[in-house]
């Protein structure tokens, strides 16, 4: 019997092995996926606890609930991948061997590695809402709170979700109107970045949002240092704040450290079209643990594995990879109050107007604020449990397409908010 090997049972694993262990023939290939966590965590609802929800025993469900039955579940994790035998070291000891390998681990956030993050102050003036406990946290604590300075902190790129940060404040802006006390709050957004935007349509499209909300922003922010009042950057900037929102560095497993295969944050290189491993013979890479230029976001995870399953069965039948992923993202983006956006892009291509999925008719708009953009956003839940981890089939292709988008040449130079 040859063995295909996942590590992790994320999104990103649990979509493949539930997907392969029907492609492959049963009498010829094992699917084996190696995780220690017993819970699956739906992290998408992880914004909405910060700001009242209290619905995060829906937001978990045991991990054995999400394999496919015929996927062979080890409990542990990862000490080291030796690559060049084609084994991997498990966290109990045991070396398991493969013919394939799909790493799909993820990212760790590492508070740690920002001076005085951690300590006294953390989930009392330093919070996250990356984790479970620190979006429960934060919820207890914001819904106390009678105001100040609120600082939300980007600590490094890149991140998870990259539009989270941004959702984040919006939602805090609907919610402190809600409690009555928005002129008693101060909302700051420190990026590392030199713009909150980096495509320029887009940042003409999304750009009034910040301003409307009356959200200030502090460009090139590279915090060194938080002391519990105030914010230091390696620029020696300091930033005050009475509660501060990090979002920690992020980076990849530890043993894709310790195994020497990754780069300064343990992500690991990889080819951008094939998904296979740069420096690594039978080893593809999925989801947030590659160093691709795509988003770390679900979306990209189901896309990526569609292509992914495409090109295990190539290697298997020993015939040449397909490019086939070309970068492509979707995110619902919450802007508050029963309204979100919706971006649809890749590599090559920046968000877009028009109508998705369905050129003319949507149901969802691109680039707009709409009731139906957040209903959508919340049935993607529904959607992940019974659709995305099954690995069920959903007419939505993984590249990116232009059909319903308004093309950059046909826009006007107008990059104005929609009425």
């Amino acid at each position: 019997m040859k063995n295909l090997v996942i590590l992790g049972a994320g999104t990103a694993g649990t979509m493949v092995a539930n997907r392969m262990v029907r492609q492959l023939p049963d009498r010829e290939w094992t699917v084996t996926v190696v995780d220690p966590a017993t819970e699956h965590l739906y992290q998408p609802g992880l914004l909405f606890l910060p700001f009242g929800a209290r619905d995060e025993h829906k937001m978990v469900r045991p991990r054995g609930a999400t394999l496919s039955k015929h996927v062979q579940w080890r409990q542990t994790g990862v000490r080291r991948l030796d690559h060049e035998h084609k084994v991997v070291e498990l966290g109990d000891g045991e070396k398991l061997g493969y013919d394939l390998l799909v790493v799909a681990t993820g990212t760790r956030i590492r508070p740690e590695m920002t001076e005085g993050l951690l300590g006294d102050a953390w989930r009392r003036e330093h919070f996250d809402f990356y984790t479970l406990d620190g979006a429960v946290a934060l919820r207890e604590r914001l819904s106390g709170w009678q105001g100040g300075r609120l600082v939300l902190n980007v600590v490094e790129m890149p991140i998870k979700c990259p539009v989270a940060p941004l959702e984040f404040l919006f939602l805090a802006d609907a919610y402190f109107r809600d409690q009555g006390i928005r002129d008693e709050v101060e909302l700051v957004y420190a990026t590392p970045l030199d713009a909150v935007f980096t495509k320029p349509y887009a940042a003409g499209r999304l750009g009034y949002l910040l301003e409307d909300k009356g959200i200030i922003v502090e460009p090139e922010f590279m915090a060194a240092q938080a002391t519990g009042e105030k914010l230091i950057s390696y620029d020696e900037r300091e930033l005050s704040y009475d509660l501060l929102v990090s979002i920690p560095t992020h980076s990849g497993a530890q043993f894709v450290e310790d195994s020497g295969i990754g780069d300064e944050l343990a992500f690991i290189p990889t080819d951008k079209n094939t998904l296979l491993a740069k420096e690594m013979q039978d080893v593809f890479v999925l989801g947030d643990a590659t160093d691709l230029p795509s988003s770390k976001a679900g979306s990209v995870a189901h896309f990526q594995s569609d292509v992914l399953a495409e090109n295990l069965m190539a290697a298997v039948r020993g015939d040449s990879l397909e490019p086939g992923f070309d970068g492509h993202a979707n995110c619902f983006v919450e802007t508050g109050h029963g309204k979100a956006m919706l971006i649809d892009f890749n590599y090559d291509v920046e968000p877009l107007p028009g109508r998705f999925p369905v050129a003319g008719i949507g149901p969802f708009r691109l680039l707009e604020e709409t009731r139906a953009n957040h209903w959508g956003k919340l049935f993607f839940r529904w959607l992940y449990w019974n659709g995305l981890l099954p690995a069920k089939p959903i007419p939505l292709s993984p590249q990116m397409s232009m059909a319903g988008k308004k093309p950059i040449a046909a826009l006007t130079a107008d990059a104005s908010p929609p009425a």
